[in-house]
């Protein structure tokens, strides 16, 4: 027998991964089936793509285009092609589309949810796997398919039990952008994509971080430097000034847009767009107060080629201490007419919309407005009897056939015990059916909740005993189990 000790791994998560316990799984699906329903509603199908991508499908559209290969989880396939999990649910659809084009009934319209796969450092709520949920139409040119993207965003975020004024939709549109940069010169593709993706941290570095990074550069907290696009003193002006130039109407926030971009070709085709979206909204019943216009949104991605929006929570919650909780953008999405194009070489126009579904369904749960728990009433069947273990299976049967929660329990241990993992399992009653209950045809139940209230204003313990047989414990014939237990939830003791 050999004496070499043997190998146990070490339990645990690789970095930037996690474990969702059952609240968060059940506030995650709430919500996907909240935003599905709206999809539906508005006319989109689903679809499923793979989790995995040939790698070139991606191309220069990963996260970060100075770190084209470090950006995805890859791996070679025994053909030597290299295969990604999707960074996004966007690429998969567009290769899609591209492969199926001539089949496509266009506008196709469909909406997706999945999980994503990020190769980047992750840090406090940043995963490098989450799940996504998106509603795209691809074939679709006119501003009136990204008003209804916009409006789209909005109606998810009334679905989910947010009321107006606890969120907006914020839009721009890139050439906006794309002028000022014609106007300052900024012609390189390098410079240009540092310029938005320091636009697009203003709402997390500031006025003077994002000064910064469009200048020399900027060193942050832990003494890593993000090189700057070198742009002068007035360049830089030019761009925090149109970054600034939000508040008021949409049409207010449209003219003074005007007197900035106005005279470059890039900026008239995005205020054109801005004027048929909010004559699309008003359409819609999207009103001034669901939607605003605001220059400072440019999407950091660099697939997106006109209208850009994001949807933000104004509502906000409280920590532990009292100190308010700020969620910020929860989605987002914009036009990206040049992604199917990469396949095809044709112009395929493109819109849509996407959040992320953890960071959503978190913050929801921190307002109350979506619960983690099963609605149901959660029965538990006490093994008090080994030898008639069948009896309790065929009792939790029969309680879920009547609609509720429940499960025989299979542990070993006496009651006392049973009903200790009851009260962790937080089951609302827990059934006994012992030698006497059998003889006499009855069940006893214990209504836990009720318990734990009893038992929160009683210290003296015979009186505490005498208030659960009175209050939160009844017996009732075995054959009205199910319709005694349905009862008490509906008060209707």
């Amino acid at each position: 027998m050999s004496g070499k000790k043997a190998f146990r791994p070490k339990a645990r998560r690789p970095r930037g991964f996690e474990d969702k316990p059952a609240s968060v799984l059940r506030a995650e699906r709430r919500l996907i089936e909240a935003a599905v329903k709206v999809y539906e509603a508005w006319g989109f199908d689903p679809l499923q793509t793979p989790a995995f991508e040939y790698a070139d499908a991606l191309g220069k559209f990963l996260p970060d285009e100075e770190r084209p290969n470090e950006g995805v989880f890859a791996l070679e396939d025994d053909d030597n092609q290299w295969m990604a999990l999707r960074y996004d649910l966007t690429a998969p659809l567009a290769r899609y589309a591209a492969e199926n084009f001539q089949d496509l009934v266009k506008p196709f319209r469909r909406y997706q949810f999945g999980d994503v796969w990020r190769n980047e450092k992750p840090g406090p709520g940043r995963f490098r796997q989450f799940i996504q949920c998106d509603a795209d139409t691809v074939g679709a040119a006119s501003p009136a398919a990204d008003a209804e993207m916009i409006a789209l965003a909005a109606e998810v975020m009334r679905g989910v039990g947010l009321a107006d004024g606890e969120y907006v939709i914020r839009v721009n549109d890139r050439r906006l952008l794309d002028g000022v940069l014609d106007r300052i010169g900024a012609d390189s593709p390098e410079t240009r994509g540092r310029i938005l993706r320091a636009a697009d941290k203003l709402d997390r570095l500031g006025r003077d971080g994002v000064a910064d990074l469009l200048g020399k550069g900027r060193k942050d907290e832990s003494g890593d430097f993000t090189e700057g696009a070198g742009l002068d003193t007035a360049g830089t002006d030019a761009v925090l000034a149109f970054l600034d130039a939000t508040g008021g109407s949409r049409a207010e926030v449209i003219n003074r847009l005007d007197g900035i971009v106005g005279g470059t070709q890039s900026g008239a085709a995005g205020l054109a767009a801005l004027s048929d979206i909010h004559d699309a909204l008003a359409a819609l019943g999207v009103g001034e107060d669901r939607a605003v216009f605001d220059p400072s949104i440019v999407r950091g991605l660099g697939y997106y080629t006109g209208p850009v929006f994001e949807a933000e929570l104004l509502a906000t919650a409280t920590y532990d201490d009292g100190q308010p909780i700020q969620f910020g953008s929860v989605g987002g999405g914009g036009r990206y007419d040049d992604l199917v194009s990469r396949f095809t070489g044709q112009a395929v126009p493109a819109t849509g919309y996407s959040f992320g579904v953890t960071r959503f369904a978190t913050a929801l749960a921190a307002l109350g407005r979506i619960d983690g728990d099963d609605a149901r009433p959660f029965v538990i069947v006490l093994n008090v009897e080994k030898d008639q273990i069948a009896t309790y299976l065929g009792m939790a049967a029969e309680l879920r056939a009547a609609g509720l929660r429940a499960e025989a329990f299979l542990g070993g241990g006496n009651m006392g015990k049973q009903l200790k993992y009851a009260d962790r399992r937080e089951a609302d009653f827990a059934v006994i059916v012992g030698g006497d209950e059998r003889e006499a045809g009855t069940v006893t139940i214990k209504d836990l909740k009720r318990g734990a209230d009893v038992a929160a204003g009683i210290a003296d313990h015979g009186r505490y005993l005498e208030a659960q047989k009175q209050e939160a414990q009844f017996t009732v014939p075995r054959a009205g189990l199910a319709d005694a237990i349905l009862k008490r939830v509906n008060n209707n003791v």
